[in-house]
């Protein structure tokens, strides 16, 4: 059902929405869409929707009795299916034309823009975000249709006239679609991660075979559903849905997968990457998480740098690609800083996230709870003090959940583990340095280099983390988020080292040529065209 509520635009920056009219149409789309809760859904491959033969429960972590819905759980033969329906769609897909696949796509934007709360409530139930999280979710992903649209508008489909060396000659560089890619979606931004790589393979002229996360299939089938309302043809998306051990697997193998999106952690990224170009060439893009690091000086202003520390740890109780992990912060001003962010900390409503006053809601499922507890457990052992947090919720309706609370760790070794691993988890360990310099190096000594900020009132300090950090998206004294916050168009998504595979970022100007390969046309005489 579209929405008749004034817009008001939710990105990750926003702090908050106290429009009434807006929380009252969550709580109401929350209300609409239990109604399909327990439904199973079909794959989606070629022109058919193949419901299969088991399924699996997608269950929401905030209460494991509630099945959101039911998938099958798709084969081998499933994959190969889908990946000959992406093949045969793509010759009449790439030569429909950019201008007519921008139109397709630019009105599936409108749809998902007019049913954003739907899908924002079925993801708090699906996946735990909280209404603004989610809203901001579904928001970018029809933000991510439109901005790379206008890329490729802009570029004029990416054909560029270039110079002859006789009056007959006329060359040009064309950029043309590989062919069928291959999108592996992760559970965190259930929309926007598998619906800003299809669009981008899209845009450019591929078709694609999509396999999200067995934590959150709903999003992505909704996303795939109103593509093809929207007009894009039968074959030219494919979701198939399943276990990484048969489904992801066999699009790594498959050969007639021309190039694969990844988004996920670093052992299995760097396993796809290895194994995906083992033969020949293929191109690939990883997005492969990371451990971002704010550094806090003693020229900071510490209000801002609590809020926004605590706002990038804990949002999403820590699982995102560009949560804040760890903090240096010149030892001058730690413990000054640290009680800031404590008391911040302390503020955080936790519970079922589709209630208005919580804030932080549970983590996505049991393995996730248990690398919590483990870490908490790791900190008393080693010699850490917990500031705050350090237990999960259990009482009420936290019952059938997972549900940590927000976690603050001091007094560990800068050379500990959790200071290196990432968790996804609401840990966050601070530690104390002497020196911008110290920080820096410390913030740099990580397999990682994906998000990373810096609070400062010293413009020579501000210069020095600027040219020095190593970080794909980096912030400034941001009180929205230390390290998170990025949105198409306004910030490139990317990491370096280990945290990215391309050099070329999300939600940016160069994502969309990933997708394709240069073609040099030389054509002597008249025959040549405009």
């Amino acid at each position: 059902m579209a929405s008749t509520t004034p817009r008001m635009k939710i990105t990750y920056a926003t702090l908050s929405a106290d429009n009434e009219e807006l929380q009252s149409a969550f709580d109401a789309a929350v209300e609409r869409v239990r109604g399909d809760f327990g439904r199973a859904y079909p794959m989606i491959i070629g022109d058919e929707e193949r419901a299969g033969g088991d399924l699996f429960d997608d269950r929401s972590p905030i209460d494991t009795q509630i099945v959101v819905s039911r998938f099958p759980v798709g084969t081998r033969q499933d994959v190969q299916d889908a990946v000959a329906a992406a093949r045969t769609a793509f010759p009449a897909w790439r030569d429909l034309g950019w201008r007519r696949r921008l139109e397709i796509l630019r009105r599936a934007a409108d749809l998902i823009s007019e049913r954003q709360f739907e899908y924002a409530a079925l993801m708090a139930v699906e996946v735990g975000k909280n209404r603004l999280e989610a809203l901001g979710d579904v928001e970018e992903t029809a933000d991510l249709l439109r901005y790379y649209s206008d890329i490729m508008e802009r570029n004029e489909g990416f054909e560029q006239p270039m110079g002859s060396l006789s009056p007959t000659e006329h060359t040009k560089s064309v950029l043309k679609p590989h062919g069928v890619w291959g999108i592996i979606s992760p559970f965190n931004f259930p929309m926007a991660l598998a619906g800003g790589p299809a669009a981008g393979a899209l845009i450019a002229g591929n078709t694609v075979v999509m396999k999200p996360s067995s934590d959150a299939p709903l999003l992505a089938y909704k996303f795939v559903e109103v593509l093809r309302e929207a007009g894009v043809p039968a074959g030219v998306v494919n979701l198939v849905t399943g276990p990484g051990e048969t489904v992801g697997a066999e699009l790594q193998e498959n050969p007639g997968v021309d190039g694969m999106v990844f988004t996920g952690s670093y052992e299995v990224g760097m396993r796809l990457y290895t194994h995906f170009t083992r033969d020949y060439p293929r191109p690939i893009i990883t997005e492969m998480g990371g451990k971002n690091p704010a550094i806090v000086t003693a020229s900071a202003d510490l209000d801002v740098a609590a809020e926004g520390v605590m706002r990038s740890a804990f949002g999403y109780d820590g699982q995102k690609c560009s949560a804040n992990s760890r903090v240096y912060v010149d030892r001058r001003v730690a413990r000054a800083f640290v009680d800031r962010l404590v008391e911040r900390t302390k503020q955080i409503a936790v519970g079922d996230p589709t209630r208005r006053e919580n804030w932080m809601g549970p983590v996505i499922n049991e393995r996730a709870l248990r690398k919590f507890t483990d870490a908490v457990e790791e900190v008393k052992r080693d010699g850490g003090s917990i500031e705050v947090g350090g237990n999960v919720l259990r009482d009420g309706d936290a019952e059938r959940g997972f549900f940590p609370m927000p976690t603050v760790v001091t007094g560990l070794s800068l050379d500990h583990r959790l200071f290196s691993d990432e968790l996804f988890v609401p840990l966050l360990v601070v530690g104390e340095v002497d020196s911008l310099d110290e920080a820096l190096a410390r913030a740099n000594a990580s397999a990682y280099g994906l998000t990373a900020g810096i609070f400062s009132g010293d413009q020579a300090e501000i210069d020095r983390f600027l040219d020095t950090i190593q970080a794909g998206v980096v912030y400034v004294n941001r009180r929205a988020g230390a390290t998170t916050g990025a949105w198409p168009g306004i910030q490139s998504f990317g990491g370096w080292k280990g945290s990215g595979s391309s050099g070329k970022s999300g939600l940016g100007p160069y994502y969309v040529q990933q997708f394709m390969r240069e073609q040099s046309q030389t054509v002597i005489g008249d025959g040549a065209s405009g």
